[in-house]
């Protein structure tokens, strides 16, 4: 296989997609997100966090800082598989794990790095407070 074969290959093959955790090892306090690509997200987090620009989660930042690199760890809590219908969307399927995951182990405070996510109504309310008038 050629270059160019390849790097097509790989442009049409599938990542592995789920939902993560970034743990610290030193606390267990964990930080809960998903990503149609894994690999990515993980190297991705790493280099900000690393860089002091992890705008996702100001407090994973914090920690970072204060534990260092060594002292975190990127687990896979459920992996989602390629279905064989074309153009399926994954990312209704990947919030909806997330939230689960979020329910279940409610990584907020003293366990984890995450905030609460707003419901509906809160939402609205802030999209209402935002709303300038001409």
């Amino acid at each position: 296989m050629d270059r160019k074969e390849a790097k097509l290959q790989y442009k049409l093959s599938h990542r592995p997609m789920g939902v993560y955790q970034v743990r610290n090892t030193v606390n267990d306090r964990v930080w809960i997100n998903s990503s149609l690509n894994l690999p990515g997200s993980f190297n991705g987090d790493r280099v900000k966090l690393n860089g002091g620009m992890h705008h996702k989660s100001p407090k994973l930042m914090t920690a970072w800082k204060e534990f260092g690199e060594e002292s975190f760890v990127w687990e896979i809590l459920e992996e989602v598989f390629p279905r064989s219908e074309r153009g399926y969307d994954y990312k209704a399927d990947l919030v909806f794990l997330e939230d689960l995951w979020l329910e279940k182990l409610e990584p907020y405070g003293d366990n984890g790095y995450n905030e609460p996510k707003k419901t509906p109504e809160e939402r609205l309310q802030m999209i209402r407070a935002n709303k300038t008038i001409d």
